[in-house]
């Protein structure tokens, strides 16, 4: 039987029974649920991109998302092995070392929200936490909720970006966690053009020149793009960079789930400028 907690408390990993998790989106969910993972791949990148909730040292890194370490996964003998249907390739290989589960997230044609809510109440049926999966999506809304009527009455528009490199971005809209958010917020989003399933489009900056509206930056930045920044002309005459109105957000993990959520939905409102 799955329990809570799990992970945190076994004697011997090679007769452990719990829960390994691939995919980053999954193992937040699980912490939230108090029932976190007993391995989770890329450990220090997760802190990095996901920032909270945070992973205990007790958490085994597994190597890489896109190839973990089989032997230490086999040693482990996880009772099932979380995955996306990104990291599907991998299934028939980990199924030779326990249950393998893949759980949908960022479906076309779904509510992005609707869906973070049913993957919550799966996960809490897996890990017999089904009364801490409705109390985790109740909490989301409510809290969120609670943060929308903290906002001042006139909002512009938000720009929401991340960079991929000095001259790229991803813009967060349709289809995606951010949006969602934005939507239970009330606030508006100036980038109305097409997304991809993960709901962002890659843009260079020179596509952002003509929108008027808030500029977010999303971290991390990649390595170096910060100083190159410094020295962009194109960056430093993008609105909101020109008239240093634009307001950075420690990481958020835009491909995840309610946790994620969350997480930016307080980020963003504690950066808004009062009325």
């Amino acid at each position: 039987m799955l329990v809570s907690g799990l992970g945190l408390t076994y004697a011997s990993p090679s007769h452990a029974e719990g829960i390994a998790s691939i995919d980053w989106t999954l193992a937040e969910t699980l912490v939230a649920l108090e029932a976190p993972p007993r391995g989770v791949a890329q450990v220090d990148a997760y802190h990095e991109w996901v920032g909270e909730p945070h992973l205990t040292d007790q958490v085994i890194d597994l190597g890489l998302r896109s190839q973990p370490n089989t032997e230490l996964l086999a040693h482990l003998a996880p009772a099932h092995i979380v995955i996306s249907p990104m990291f599907a390739n991998l299934a028939p290989r980990l199924s030779k070392i326990g249950r393998v589960d893949t759980f949908h997230l960022y479906t076309p044609g779904r509510d992005t929200w609707e869906e973070a809510a049913t993957l919550t109440r799966e996960l809490g049926e897996v890990t017999g936490r089904s009364a801490a999966a409705d109390a985790l999506i109740a909490a989301a809304d409510g809290h969120i909720e609670a943060l929308r009527q903290q906002l001042p009455e006139e909002i512009r528009p938000m720009l929401i970006i991340q960079f991929m490199d000095e001259r790229h971005v991803r813009v967060f809209g349709e289809n995606g966690l951010f949006q969602a958010v934005l939507d239970r917020l009330g606030l508006e989003n100036a980038w109305q053009e097409p997304t991809n399933a993960w709901g962002f489009s890659l843009v260079g900056l020179e596509q952002l020149m003509k929108l008027d509206a808030q500029l977010v930056v999303v971290e991390p930045y990649p390595t170096g793009v910060e100083e190159k920044l410094r020295r962009s002309a194109l960056w430093q005459h993008l609105p909101g960079v020109r008239d240093d109105t634009y307001i950075t957000l420690p990481a958020a993990w835009s491909f995840g789930a309610l946790p994620s959520a969350r997480r930016f939905a307080e980020l963003l409102v504690e950066a808004l400028p009062a009325a």
